[in-house]
C-alpha cells in the first residue's frame, strides 16, 4: 500500500556549513594498514583484471603509494614473470646503459648522446 509522508526534505532544503578544523588538508594522512607488514600511503588498489593490472600498472601503483594486484588470467610462467618484474623494479635504474671509456672526447660523447636519445 502506498503511503504519503507529510514531512520530507530534498537536497535543496538542507545546507551543511563547513566547520573550523585544526587539521589542514596537506597534513591529513591517508595511510592505511593492509596487513601487519604492509601499509599503503594511498588507499587505492587496482583491480586484478586482465584489462587493468599487469606489471606496468602494479609498478605505477607502487610508485604512487597504492597497490596493484597482478591478475591470474595467464599461464603460471607469464604470471611469475609479471610478479618478478614488479619485485625487481627499482625506480631510476637505467636498464640498458650506454657506457664510454674515460678517454672519449666531449664531442664524441655529445654525438653518442644525441644518437641514443
Amino acid at each position: 500500500m502506498l503511503r504519503i509522508v507529510d514531512d520530507a526534505l530534498t537536497f535543496d532544503d538542507v545546507l551543511l556549513l563547513p566547520a573550523y578544523s585544526n587539521v589542514l588538508p596537506k597534513s591529513a594522512s591517508l595511510t592505511t594498514r593492509l596487513t601487519e607488514e604492509i601499509s599503503l600511503n594511498l588507499p587505492i588498489i587496482s583491480a586484478a583484471m586482465d584489462t587493468v593490472t599487469e606489471s606496468e600498472m602494479a609498478i605505477t601503483m607502487a610508485q604512487l603509494g597504492g597497490l596493484g594486484i597482478v591478475h591470474k588470467n595467464m599461464d603460471i610462467d607469464r604470471q611469475a614473470m609479471q610478479v618478478r618484474r614488479v619485485k625487481k623494479f627499482e625506480a631510476g635504474t637505467v636498464v640498458d646503459p650506454i657506457t664510454v671509456t674515460p678517454d672519449i672526447t666531449v664531442g664524441e660523447l655529445l654525438r653518442i648522446t644525441h644518437e641514443n636519445n
